[in-house]
């Protein structure tokens, strides 16, 4: 029996991460979901999916966390790989920010970390929630890094990349960011632009951003800047073929200068109306910018 037409989405990650958020772009994008799902309790639900299955499909979001045992969470990745063997289209997301995030967020709210005890107070908490979670990270689809990311940002992104993307074809991610605000973690390739020339020591263009034809102009005198941006997409171009044979269901591309705001976002933007018009999915998102 063909399961073409069912589709589920496993959200997971650190407390504090945003996986509520996470669950209710999906739930508003029309997704049925369940949060803190135990393991069990899922197997059963894939059988009564597989057994009542609906001609006119079925879309659930699953939200898991590390509040479960141990054991229960070792038997997702079995799990996973029978929803494989029955051809059911299935996602991981997880979610992830910096300590120092989680904790500031934590303090805003006066939550308590579902960890927290008398052996561990916010900080250990964390950390030992990252390493009972590790597994789930490591044979995650999708990665999410939401540090510098709001509220509204985060529920963008997961309605742009995760509920109305065409499961058929690669999401691809572009990000600009600066250096000086830290790598992103979620990034597959990172490009450094920093070698280029620096609009910020012109006067006239430092409050501006690579999207201003200003910038452009000044960036498109040298002849390295135009050079750079044909050797990413060209790499780009020749490995995504590649990574959509291995399965993979998204990548993302960041390229970083010293603050994000000219180099970064001239590349990735010209880099965005390329991958456009070769008719891929492309979502956009400049890290540094407002």
């Amino acid at each position: 029996m063909a399961q073409g037409n069912i589709k589920i989405i496993v959200i997971t990650g650190l407390s504090g991460s945003g996986k509520s958020i996470a669950l209710n772009a999906l739930e508003d994008a029309g997704y049925d979901c369940i949060d803190n799902l135990p393991i069990k309790l899922f197997a059963a639900l894939v059988d009564d999916l597989i057994q009542s299955f609906d001609e006119e499909g079925v879309r659930i979001a699953i939200g898991i966390d590390a509040r479960m045992r141990d054991a229960d969470l070792h038997d997702l990745p079995d799990l996973m790989q029978r929803l494989r063997q029955e051809h059911i289209a299935y996602e991981l997301i997880f979610l992830d920010a910096e300590d120092a995030a989680l904790i500031r967020r934590f303090g805003e709210t006066r939550r308590r970390h579902p960890l927290t005890d008398n052996q561990h107070n916010l900080p250990s908490a964390i950390a030992h929630e990252r390493e009972i979670l590790m597994p789930l990270h490591d044979m995650a689809n999708l990665r999410i890094d939401t540090s510098h990311t709001s509220l509204h940002e985060l529920r963008q992104l997961i309605r742009n990349r995760v509920a109305e993307r065409d499961t058929v074809q690669l999401s691809l991610m572009l990000e600009s960011f600066g250096f000086k605000y830290g790598v992103p973690r979620n990034a597959d390739f990172v490009f450094d632009a920093r070698c280029l020339p620096n609009p910020h020591w012109q006067p006239e263009l430092r409050a501006l951003t690579g999207r201003d034809a200003g910038v452009a102009q000044f960036l498109e005198q040298d002849h390295r800047v135009d050079l750079m941006q044909q050797q990413i997409r060209q790499f780009v171009a020749e490995w995504l073929p590649c990574f959509e044979k291995e399965g993979r269901s998204y990548l993302t591309i960041a390229v970083g200068c010293t603050g994000g705001q000219h180099r970064s976002v001239y590349l990735i933007e010209k880099l965005k109306d390329f991958f456009e018009a070769q008719e891929r999915t492309v979502l956009c998102n400049h890290r540094e910018l407002p």
